[in-house]
C-alpha cells in the first residue's frame, strides 16, 4: 500500500491549490501542507515553487508526480487483479475514433478467445482525453493515433498508417477538371489547390486533426486557410458528408478502405503530400505491469520499432 502522503500530493498537484486539495481529500489544509513539507524532507528538496501567488512543480516534483501517478494506477491495478483472483478480471482500454471504429473489435474479440473469463471495458476518445484517463488512472492503456508526451509514457509501435485527403466522385471530376485547365504543372494538384473547397475536420484534440495541421503548418498553412471549416466528432458522418460532395477531408487509408473500394470516396492524390503515421500502444511510464498490458496486443513492436507485420 502506498504512503497515504502520496495522495494528497496528487490533489495539491491536480489543483495546485493546498486548500481545494484538502477539500477534495476531506481533510484540513494543515494536514495538508504537513503531508508536503514530510514529503520534501524525505526526498530532500522542495516540491513546489511559487512565482507570485501562483503555485508550480519544481523539476524533482515534476519526476515524482510521475512515477506516483504509474505507482498509484499499478496499486489500483493490483487490487483489482488479486480480488479478482480465480474470477474475472477487468482490462480498461482506451482507443482513439479511428481505431475504435477499425482495429480494437478484432482485438478484443483475439483477446476474449484466449481469456474468456476477463471484463473489457473500452472507452473510445481523441488522443488528448486518452491521456488525461491514463493519467487520473481511468484506463490501464490505450492504443492512440495522435501526438503524446513520449517521455511520460512507455509505448509501442502497433502499426504506420497512411493518411490521405479522399472526397466524393462529383468533387473529385470538378477537382481533376480544374487541373486540366492549369497550362503549367504535371497533372497532380498540390495542397494549395485544394484551398478553395470545404474542409471536413475532427474537433480539436484528435489525432486525425492534429495530424493534418502538423503538415499543413510545415507548408505554412492552417485550417483558416480552407473556403470553409466544418468540424464534426464523428468519422462516420465526415465520410458521408464527403460523399455527398460537401467537402474534402483528411483521414487513415484503412478508414476509408471499404468506401474506396466501392467508388463513393475517391483518394485525392496529391504531389507534396505523402503522409504516414503510427498508431502507438501506451501505458504509464514504468508500471510494473506493463507484460499485463502486452497480452492485449502481443504483436505490437518494442519502443520505437516497427513489427514487420504491420508493414
Amino acid at each position: 500500500m502506498l504512503d497515504f502522503r502520496i495522495y494528497t500530493f496528487i490533489a495539491v498537484c491536480q489543483y495546485m491549490n493546498f486548500t481545494r486539495a484538502a477539500e477534495s481529500l476531506s481533510i484540513t489544509q494543515p494536514t495538508v501542507s504537513q503531508h508536503i513539507r514530510w514529503l520534501e524532507k524525505e526526498y530532500g528538496t522542495p516540491l513546489f515553487r511559487y512565482e507570485g501567488k501562483k503555485m508550480f512543480l519544481t523539476e524533482a516534483g515534476q519526476q515524482i508526480l510521475s512515477v506516483a501517478t504509474t505507482m498509484v494506477h499499478d496499486e489500483e491495478f493490483l487490487r483489482k487483479t488479486v480480488r479478482a483472483a480465480g474470477g474475472r478480471r477487468q482490462l480498461r482500454l482506451g482507443a482513439t475514433l479511428t481505431i475504435g471504429e477499425t482495429l480494437v473489435a478484432d482485438r478484443v474479440e483475439a483477446y476474449l478467445k484466449d481469456h474468456p473469463e476477463d471484463r473489457i471495458m473500452v472507452e473510445v476518445a481523441n488522443t488528448r482525453r486518452l491521456t488525461e484517463l491514463l493519467d487520473q488512472g481511468n484506463i490501464d492503456f490505450a492504443l492512440v493515433e495522435g501526438y503524446f508526451e513520449k517521455k511520460e509514457y512507455d509505448y509501442a509501435v502497433y502499426s504506420r498508417e497512411r493518411y490521405i485527403c479522399v472526397c466524393g466522385p462529383g468533387t473529385a471530376r470538378r477537382l481533376a477538371a480544374a487541373q486540366a485547365k492549369k497550362e503549367k504543372g504535371s497533372g497532380v494538384p498540390e495542397v494549395r489547390d485544394l484551398l478553395g473547397e470545404n474542409l471536413l475536420v475532427r474537433e480539436e484534440g484528435s489525432g486525425t486533426r492534429e495530424i493534418l495541421e502538423k503538415n499543413l503548418k510545415e507548408k505554412n498553412y492552417g485550417l483558416e486557410d480552407f473556403a470553409n471549416l466544418i468540424q464534426i466528432s464523428n468519422i462516420s458522418a465526415i465520410k458521408s458528408l464527403a460523399e455527398a460532395d460537401c467537402g474534402i477531408t483528411f483521414l487513415y487509408e484503412r478508414a476509408v478502405q471499404a468506401e474506396l473500394a466501392s467508388g463513393s470516396l475517391v483518394e485525392v492524390w496529391l504531389q507534396d503530400f505523402d503522409i504516414w503515421h503510427e498508431f502507438c500502444f501506451i501505458w504509464r511510464k514504468g508500471s510494473v505491469f506493463q507484460e499485463e498490458y502486452r497480452k492485449f496486443f502481443p504483436m505490437a513492436g518494442e519502443k520505437g520499432e516497427q513489427k514487420e507485420w504491420n508493414r
